[in-house]
């Protein structure tokens, strides 16, 4: 079985595009894809079967390639960076397998999840030998700096999953709660990735703190374009189906937004479709309804324009390279796919 990298090329409506980043990376990309598939074997049937279906289904493969192209920005030569961008993708896959189990998801990129054919006991184990065999490459690269920064970030996801779980439905939850939660799901492990190139390639603790800004309003700005494709886009630019955030009952910035906006009455909707699950066709319709007339959908793009531009600024006094150029075509890209 191959495993190639997946990125949307489709630069049809959107002028800003993921390829620089996917052609300066490619060479090394085809290293950590086989090193992916290296390391997730195992003796024990299961493991490589069930991470090989997560690890097949599609994505971008984002988080890798921004740790190969940071690496790369500072002139790294060695073979670090591959073994670094892989473990940062085995965290991420490990992620998704937790995540499933967490959230009861059936479908993700239009497959079923691991836990709905292996089930959840399965699941977890697997993301946790995921997360094992990260560690383990860590190790081999032998730079304190780079494990402790990955390792942080595996904490701090973690902890993200727990606040995620304790704030789950309770439409209560504020806009400032809501960002803590995905700085620390999703914005973390952008941060991680974006800085341990530069610290294997011995770059100075500015260019680090750059990268690491980066990642983290990168990591942002993604996950509030994700939020609002949920109501708003295409499956093929989300990786799942539209309206499963909702479906799920999942509290995210659009919803946020549109409750605190509304009437007494639209609460009493987004409580009974949040809290209490009745999250049909027609209340999808209604809610999205409710999101557009509030404008809740476009305020939840702006948040995202803002980490982009942020993203964008921490940047911007390092020398420019084709990597440079990249990541920051990689900030327009995440946001248009919502344009």
């Amino acid at each position: 079985m191959s495993v190639g990298v997946v990125v949307s090329l489709d630069e049809g409506k959107k002028s800003a595009s993921v390829k620089p980043l996917v052609e300066l990376t490619s060479a090394d990309m085809a290293r950590v894809n086989e090193l992916i598939l290296s390391k997730a074997g195992s003796n024990v049937e299961m493991i490589p079967e069930i991470a090989n279906h997560l690890i097949s289904s599609g994505g971008k493969r984002l988080r890798p390639m921004l740790t190969l192209a940071a690496a790369q920005m500072f002139g790294y030569s060695g073979d670090s960076h591959v073994k670094l961008a892989t473990s940062v993708e085995f965290m991420h896959t490990a992620t998704l397998l937790h995540d499933d189990v967490v959230d009861e998801s059936d479908l993700r990129r239009g497959k079923k999840t691991a836990r709905m054919i292996w089930g959840n006991q399965a699941s977890v184990l697997v993301g946790d030998f995921l997360l094992g065999q990260a560690f383990r490459m860590m190790v081999d690269v032998g730079s304190i700096d780079a494990l402790d920064i990955l390792s942080t970030a595996a904490s701090v996801i973690a902890e993200g999953e727990v606040w995620q779980l304790a704030a789950a439905k309770n439409m209560e939850t504020t806009e400032d709660e809501y960002l803590q939660v995905i700085k620390a799901k999703t914005a973390a492990l952008f941060s991680a990735a974006a800085e341990v190139g530069p610290v294997i390639a011995g770059a100075t603790r500015a260019e680090r703190n750059a990268l690491r800004s980066y990642g983290t309003n990168l990591g942002l700005a993604f996950q509030l374009v994700d939020d609002a494709l949920d109501y708003g886009g295409n499956s093929k630019d989300l990786g799942k189906n539209t309206g499963d955030d909702f479906r799920e009952g999942k509290l995210t910035l659009p919803v946020i937004l549109a409750y605190r906006r509304g009437t007494a009455a639209e609460r009493e909707f987004w409580k009974g479709a949040i809290e209490d699950g009745v999250s049909g066709d027609a209340e999808l319709e209604k809610a999205t309804g409710l999101m557009i007339r509030h404008g809740a959908i476009a305020d939840t793009v702006g948040r995202a324009r803002h980490f982009g531009d942020i993203a964008r600024d921490a940047i911007a006094p390092l020398k420019s390279t084709p990597q440079k150029q990249a990541l920051l075509e990689v900030i327009d890209f995440c946001i248009s796919r919502v344009v």
